[in-house]
């Protein structure tokens, strides 16, 4: 039974990770690099930027120092995915690694193409490190309203902990065996937000945006079972589920970004103005890495890339999806073909 958590990371995520947490009871360190935020946070119980009206939980402990972390019973990563290599191999070097691990991550490691579980087990030498993932819009969860998700761990065991440790009468975890299918579903439905966004800020209406994130499950499904997820799984929470959410919420990073794209604000101008991470701009690189390596077509991605880069616009991207070639709707899984 898990009894103490330290929280590797002090957003939006890794803070209502920590309030759901110590208000059941379990003792609860977070981490964060910047010793002066850790003060703030310490003092005022509250980040009014991010989490705006949430309170957070006297028994919450903050730190700026791993070793303030060594022997509790597991470790929750919740940093943006670029830093994890680094903020892992500290961790490594500092502390004694507990058995059980969990990344609260969404994205891929662009250099490497690896998901975050894999950089997880790789430095930290965790044999099943867990993933939390699923449709979780942060502020909602700290305000306690209902929200499901789901962890996922090639040991089912290690599954069942973590979800007695999270699940709550407003946070109910599921659990799957499809690590893969799980992370996959949680880093690409990134850029299908990015790309609803778009949709929003040129109003091209429901009609098109529903079709959009339809075809963007399966573009995310295709590379899944390429590389050895389940489809059923991008079905579900942390796939269809999580693009949906992503793609509508107002408190969604990277439809912001999209809706501001499609409105025809610089790329650039979005960024300077965000204080979080829009996961989806580093993710959609990697996507088309990944597409590339296991020759999956990927239209969607590519026209959300194109225009980060600057080489189209939104509405020439609409304009190259909407023409292109006629084809079946599934062409990727196995089934029998009607006559």
């Amino acid at each position: 039974m898990i009894t103490s958590v330290g929280i590797i990371g002090y957003g939006s995520w890794g803070l209502t990770l920590a309030n759901l947490l110590a208000g059941r009871n379990i003792h609860t360190v977070v981490w964060g690099r910047n010793p002066q935020r850790v003060k703030e946070l310490k003092e005022t119980r509250e980040d009014a930027r991010r989490l705006p009206g949430v309170r957070l939980h006297p028994g919450i402990g903050f730190t700026s120092e791993f070793g303030d972390l060594d022997g509790l019973d597991t470790l929750l990563f919740v940093v943006p995915s670029h830093a994890l290599r680094e903020v892992a191999t500290k961790v490594n070097n500092e502390i004694n690694v507990p058995k059980l691990v969990l990344s609260g991550i969404k994205g891929i490691e662009l250099t490497t193409l690896k998901r975050m579980t894999e950089i997880l087990s790789e430095v930290l030498k965790v044999k099943y490190p867990a993933v939390l993932s699923g449709p979780s819009i942060a502020l909602e969860v700290s305000r306690g309203l209902p929200t499901s998700v789901v962890v996922a761990s090639h040991s089912i065991d290690i599954a069942k902990e973590f979800q007695q440790l999270l699940h709550t009468k407003r946070f109910r975890v599921y659990i799957s065996e499809d690590v893969i299918g799980v992370e996959l579903g949680g880093a690409f439905k990134n850029i299908i937000a990015l790309a609803g966004g778009m949709v929003d800020g040129l109003r091209l209406g429901v009609n098109a945006k529903g079709a959009l994130l339809t075809r963007g499950i399966v573009e995310i499904m295709r590379l899944a079972v390429k590389m050895g997820g389940n489809p059923l799984t991008l079905s579900g929470l942390s796939g269809f589920g999580d693009v949906i959410t992503t793609s509508f919420s107002a408190f969604s990073r990277n439809r912001y970004v999209g809706e501001e794209l499609g409105r025809g604000r610089p790329l650039k101008e979005i960024l300077k103005g965000m204080i979080m991470v829009a996961e989806g701009i580093k993710t959609t690189k990697a996507a088309l890495k990944l597409a590339e390596k296991y020759n999956v077509d990927m239209p969607i991605t590519k026209v959300v890339n194109d225009i980060l880069e600057g080489k189209i616009t939104p509405i020439e991207a609409m304009e190259r999806l909407m023409s292109r070639t006629g084809k079946p709707e599934y062409d990727f899984l196995d089934h029998p073909r009607q006559s």
